[in-house]
């Protein structure tokens, strides 16, 4: 039965190593039914957010219904990447009840709005919430930016220099277009650490939204979905870093993904990708990796010092073949270094 009614959708931004993909694992296992569907958008050439979310594919949300797209930003490749995205997510046999948009943690959600426009989809989605995550320990710390520190001391020694940093215009572009701001990793910043984080974070706020504490991605489903805020037709109150601009730049960042042999030391492994955010500012690392005579790949997420690692998955038929996806800013991620860094 052919039906009028749009479909939601829920963008879900946040900066790098937010815990997006966390959040959008529990939404496919705690669906209530709905069916699900899911785009994702990140930066680089090589997906993995894509990766892990197809091992929780299931009969609400089957595999085909999780669409990747890798190597460029979803908000500045609408016409040539989004909109055949949705097109096809909208075009499947069973229509999906509601789709999650994972954005890259360096996508300006608000361009990604403007999208919601466009006549080939306009009459047949809407978006229902923009949902920024935001990691509450790394935020009441300031370290959103590579290094706070250097950043003030130069601006305090140059009179000249009054703009913000890069990263800190991504982190308050997302959270000033959002309905609902989720504080991660509540359990690692504690009491204390969550009441900074949302005094930085209101002090940014362009209007009061709920901020809600969550750990390991859980949330009731439907504080966050079916909040039916038509976000695409209140951009007003969503106000940009880059309002008046008609397109923008990602030449801030860059990435470099790196191939490793087969690694028979896990800690030294990890020593070096906090030795890479420290001494060379790298703000996010991940992949997946051969550990030497084990059956299963090892999933690597890192986000500045922070690296969490799991074994996942088998290789199965996939080549036993190593990645490493290495995210920073642009003068600073140096192939060479990080390779002479990672020991290869």
């Amino acid at each position: 039965m052919t039906t009028l009614a749009k479909v939601p959708v829920t963008v879900v931004t946040g900066f790098l190593g937010s815990g997006k993909t966390t959040l959008i694992q529990h939404l496919i296992a705690n669906a209530n039914g709905k069916k699900l569907a899911v785009l994702v958008n990140e930066f680089g050439s090589e997906g993995v957010d894509g990766d892990i979310l197809k091992t929780c594919a299931d009969t609400n949300c089957p595999a085909e219904n999780i669409v990747e797209l890798a190597n460029g930003c979803i908000c500045c490749t609408v016409a040539d990447d989004f909109i055949p995205a949705m097109e096809q997510l909208l075009s499947r046999r069973v229509r999906p009840d509601h789709i999650l948009i994972e954005t890259s943690g360096l996508a300006l959600p608000k361009p990604l709005l403007r999208a919601f426009d466009w006549p080939e989809i306009r009459s047949r989605i809407t978006v229902d919430g923009v949902i920024a995550l935001a990691d509450a320990e790394a935020v009441a710390a300031g370290r959103f930016a590579p290094d706070p520190v250097a950043v003030e001391a130069q601006r305090a020694a140059d009179e000249n220099l009054d703009h913000e940093t890069p990263l800190s215009e991504v982190f308050e572009d997302q959270i000033a277009c959002a309905d609902i701001v989720l504080l991660t990793k509540a359990d690692l910043a504690g009491a204390a650490g969550l009441d900074a984080a949302k005094a930085v974070i209101a002090a940014e706020m362009p209007r009061r939204v709920p901020m809600l504490p969550i750990t390991d991605g859980m949330i009731d489903a439907r504080l966050i979905l079916g909040l039916e805020a038509a976000a695409e037709n209140d951009l007003a109150a969503r106000p940009s870093h880059h309002d008046g601009e008609d397109e923008h730049e990602h030449d801030d960042f860059a990435s470099v993904v790196i191939e490793l042999p087969e690694v028979a030391d896990i800690d030294a492994l990890v020593a070096s990708v906090q030795r890479l955010a420290r001494e060379q500012n790298v703000l996010r690392a991940k992949g997946y990796i051969a550990i030497k005579d084990k059956p299963m790949r090892l999933l690597l997420q890192a986000v500045g010092e922070r690296v969490r690692h799991q074994f996942d998955a088998p290789w199965g038929a996939t080549p036993r073949q190593s990645k490493l996806v290495v995210i920073g800013e642009q003068g600073d991620i140096d192939e060479t270094a990080i390779r002479t860094g990672l020991g290869i």
